[in-house]
């Protein structure tokens, strides 16, 4: 089984998350059900047929969370090494073609968001990073081309 790295806050919104679909999502999908069978012949019930698929993907979607719990890897960033980029780590870098600044936090897939500068440690700009200290120069190959960043801080 592959581990999914998140935080402590990841793991808690991987379990609330599971929690959800087990009991209240289980519920409503059973009243969908309920409701779809008062209708009748279930061979031409498109209700029911609609409410039977949202049973399905709901199963495999708690299957898939109990996966991600039972894997799950806390990253504790107190014991990290600050001088390397390792997962969890937060980076500024220095965008040496438009002399920008970026900020990204190396996560785990399961809490990226691109927006807040949370990338997953399985994308390429992620991947290229690790590893890398403070004053390293990095190339990277993206789909829009080549990035080159200089590494300013590890925090």
């Amino acid at each position: 089984m592959e581990k999914t790295y998140v935080s402590l806050e990841g793991l808690e919104k991987l379990r609330k998350d599971l929690e959800y679909h087990k009991t209240t999502r289980r519920r409503e999908i059973a009243k969908q059900l309920d409701h779809a069978r008062s209708f009748g012949d279930l061979r031409e019930n498109a209700e029911y047929e609609a409410a039977k698929h949202a049973l399905n993907l709901n199963e495999i979607r708690i299957r898939e969370l109990e996966e991600k719990v039972a894997s799950a890897e806390i990253i504790d960033r107190s014991a990290m090494a600050k001088d390397k980029i390792f997962i969890g780590a937060k980076v500024k870098v220095l965008d040496l073609d438009y002399n920008d600044e970026e900020f990204y936090e190396l996560t785990g897939s399961e809490e990226t968001d691109p927006s807040a500068g949370k990338i997953s440690v399985n994308s390429p700009v992620a991947k290229a990073l690790l590893g890398h200290m403070v004053d390293d120069i990095i190339e990277i190959d993206v789909p829009r081309g080549k990035l080159r960043y200089k590494v300013i801080n590890i925090d």
